[in-house]
């Protein structure tokens, strides 16, 4: 009965499907992402080539998805996800002939990565937003949300494994392939959704409009205001420590791609752990305490995890680590979910995917430079404390912001 009803939005056939295809295409996704790192260290042997190449698959997010919330309602968001899902195919296809030939170099590299991040930047909002649409029961609506969280993390915990294992049979360019072909489990599985496809509205606001309503909606939230910026830090410290995993696995653990795998499964296990507690919650009540120490429990992680010397330990750590970065973002994302108005919806959530994603390419740059310039372990060392730091400010402001929660619940039920 549990297990039947963490699995309950599998009853609508269009979040079936989609889930079937993200559950093959997602540990496709790791794959390369896993592949992609070592191959670029291998190539360079330079912490700020990984930071840079991180920064460019990342930083559209920071410049496109802020708009990108403004047009979600005006066009076919099904239509859009068949569109980008086949620009990532191409993008791996490419990726994998380069490398399977042996022609691919930094430069090549870095504009693949680029263009990653641009059809990134449309795709992950829209896919977000297109879970309500797929879901037929409008209860089911947080248990699809929360599935989608457990799919990603349950992907990150095998992809990572597998690609640590090919690489060092068979090469990098054998991860990108599969990677590609993965990608067809989910354009087959959109094709045959049963959805009403609608076209372009013409709306009275301009989208500059649209787009400043949205922002001083969020800025004048306390709530929302203060979820943004402790995402942004939790976002930019879990993806400058990400960066430096090769430099972990190869130079401090004395390991190879396979160690690398390891780390990086490490951290999908805990982020799944912590993805299974959230779906087996049934109210929102206390989410708001879960993200101080959750916080606090990344930082007390990354700080051992930085003086760790043994690949079993370092593993231990980074369960921790994960688990806690995956309660901070959903206990994140569905405090903002709850307390804002439907019109503004959209928006609003635009800014949290900015805000959270646009985070991680200054946080892979601003790691990679910073693993050069102090060291790897100092780096990491260093984001545990901001991390700790940044849960007892959240804390002191807690009271304020658990009355103006509620007070906000209260006035939306009533």
């Amino acid at each position: 009965m549990v297990m039947k009803g963490i699995f309950r939005a599998l009853r609508s056939r269009n979040f079936r499907l989609f889930f079937s295809g993200q559950a093959i295409s997602l540990i496709g996704t790791w794959m390369q992402q896993t592949a992609m790192s070592w191959l670029v260290y291998r190539i360079s042997n330079s912490s700020i080539i990984l930071g840079t190449t991180a920064f460019l698959s990342q930083i559209p997010n920071l410049i496109i998805s802020p708009f990108t919330g403004v047009f979600l309602d005006r066009f076919s968001k099904h239509r859009i996800l068949i569109l980008t899902q086949s620009l990532l195919l191409f993008q791996a296809l490419i990726l994998s002939i380069l490398t399977l030939s042996n022609r691919i170099e930094i430069y090549q590299i870095l504009l693949l990565s680029l263009f990653l991040g641009m059809v990134n930047s449309i795709d992950a909002p829209t896919r977000q937003s297109f879970v309500i649409e797929m879901v037929e029961r409008k209860e089911d609506l947080g248990n699809a949300v929360a599935l989608n969280s457990l799919l990603f993390n349950s992907a990150r915990l095998i992809g990572p494994m597998i690609s640590g294992i090919l690489v060092a049979i068979v090469g990098e360019g054998i991860c990108f392939l599969i990677n590609a072909i993965t990608y067809f489990a989910v354009i087959f599985a959109l094709l045959l959704m049963r959805v009403n496809n609608k076209e372009s509205v013409r709306y009275q606001n301009s989208i500059l409009q649209d787009f400043k309503e949205g922002f001083y909606y969020s800025f004048n939230s306390i709530v929302v205001k203060y979820v943004l910026i402790f995402i942004f830090i939790s976002s930019l410290i879990s993806s400058s420590y990400s960066v430096l995993m090769p430099i972990f696995a190869s130079e401090i653990l004395r390991g190879g791609s396979e160690t690398l795998g390891f780390l990086m499964s490490g951290t999908g296990c805990g982020a799944l752990i912590g993805a299974l507690y959230l779906a087996g919650r049934k109210s929102i009540k206390g989410i708001e305490n879960i993200i101080v120490y959750a916080l606090c429990s990344a930082g007390f992680g990354l700080i051992l995890f930085s003086f760790s010397r043994n690949i079993i330990f370092s593993i231990f750590t980074l369960v921790i680590v994960g688990m806690s970065f995956m309660l901070n973002a959903v206990c994140s994302n569905t405090l903002v979910q709850s307390i804002i108005d439907d019109h503004v919806r959209g928006r609003v959530m635009s800014f949290y995917v900015t805000f959270f994603m646009g985070a991680m390419p200054i946080g892979s740059y601003i790691g990679g430079l910073a693993g050069r310039l102090m060291g790897p372990s100092s780096t990491v060392l260093l984001g545990g404390i901001i991390c700790i730091i940044s849960s007892l400010i959240y804390s002191l402001r807690l009271p304020i912001l658990r009355e103006k929660i509620y007070s906000k619940i209260k006035i939306a039920n009533s």
